[in-house]
């Protein structure tokens, strides 16, 4: 049993939005299908850390679930700035369970146990905040990285932390996120959004005692990267 994680499938399967279009992105669809399979067994786990579906509702985004769910393992969604499907737990729940996707689970202000690891984490927001707005849903990530963390912790288990936005990113640094990180004692992060030419400032490695990992879908090559 192993867990894997990517960020960014961008699906629109339900929707025209493809994203071939972009450098990297040609026939992602079916790159992404091969090398899941290539890797992942029924037994796995995989986390795909928003960005997920161009869908607008949870019907426009059915095609791309079905697509997630024919896929082997287990798969653990969390929210990306462009999952506008995306709404109450409740909602999602039973959508999921009317459809038959009994291998995907939300996680929003929780924790999923995977061996001896404890799945958790947010969507996270923006490094430069400084609109009244832009705080208070950055004060609300914070809060809901440390009730998914405190969710990890009831476990038993190690805590890592999935993010869509990255704490960091070349020189800027999301504080607010990053202290939660830190005053919580994670060890790894893994984090979505960057794409293309923003690779190249991606931050990977050990920043004040956290591991971070960037695993958008184009920067992984639409591979799954080994988590454990």
């Amino acid at each position: 049993m192993s867990l894997y994680a990517i960020a960014d499938l961008h699906l629109s399967l339900g929707t025209n939005k493809p994203m071939d279009a972009f450098p990297g992105w040609r026939d992602y669809v079916a790159r992404l299908e091969k090398n899941w399979r290539s890797l992942i067994s029924e037994e796995d786990t995989v986390v795909v850390a928003g960005d997920i579906s161009w869908g607008m509702t949870l019907e426009q985004s059915r095609a791309d679930f079905a697509f997630l769910e024919s896929l082997p393992g287990r798969k653990l969604l969390f929210k990306g700035n462009h999952d506008y499907w995306w709404t109450t737990r409740k909602k999602m729940d039973f959508f999921f369970e009317q459809a038959g996707f009994q291998s995907i689970t939300i996680v929003h202000n929780t924790a999923e146990p995977v061996g001896d690891l404890a799945v958790c984490g947010t969507r996270g927001w923006f490094y430069d905040a400084e609109a009244d707005e832009d705080k208070k849903v950055l004060a609300r990530e914070a809060g809901r990285l440390n009730a998914s963390i405190d969710a990890a912790e009831k476990t038993g288990r190690e805590p890592v932390v999935f993010l869509h936005y990255p704490p960091i990113w070349g020189d800027r640094v999301c504080e607010e996120m990053l202290a939660v990180l830190e005053q919580r004692g994670v060890r790894r992060c893994y984090y979505g959004h960057i794409h293309g030419t923003g690779i190249r400032w991606a931050v990977q490695g050990t920043v004040r005692g956290i591991q971070l990992r960037l695993i958008s879908g184009d920067s992984l090559s639409f591979m799954p990267l080994l988590v454990r």
